[in-house]
């Protein structure tokens, strides 16, 4: 800062901001001269699977039938009783809508088809269609 005394005016004050504007840039080129250490966490990236994710197709509509002599079919694939539910867990994993349709023969007893039905909602199908060979006539 620079003064000045004497004059007519008296005394004059201006601001000299040279030496400031030297400081800085003297600042500036220190910053960019000195190296930035960056330092990153460690990270485990995912890799890829040797096989298929999903080695099953999704079907659109799940259809379980139970046939006269009690065979029980996911979409036309046949599936042993007791395999059932994981099998219905594993296709509706990945839907929002866990609707599927029970078809069952007319012969049958409903203590098979009612069998059947219960271990649909214990997979967690909700809600469940029934379908007859009456609707299947009229498609």
């Amino acid at each position: 800062m620079g003064m000045m005394a004497g004059g007519k005016r008296g005394i004059l004050c201006d601001a000299n901001v040279v030496p400031l504007i030297d400081i800085l840039l003297v600042l500036l080129v220190i910053f960019m001269i000195i190296p930035h250490k960056q330092v990153g966490l460690e990270a485990t990236l995912p890799q890829q699977q040797a096989g298929p994710v999903n080695p099953e197709p999704i079907p659109e509509t799940v259809i379980v039938q139970v046939a006269a002599d009690g065979a029980v079919r996911i979409n036309g694939s046949e599936v042993k009783l007791d395999e059932l539910r994981g099998r219905l867990e594993r296709i509706l994993a990945l839907r929002a809508h866990r609707v599927a349709f029970l078809q069952g023969d007319r012969s049958l007893e409903f203590q098979a088809v009612a069998q059947v039905l219960d271990l649909m909602h214990a997979a967690g199908v909700s809600p469940v269609g029934l379908l007859s060979s009456e609707l299947e006539k009229n498609r």
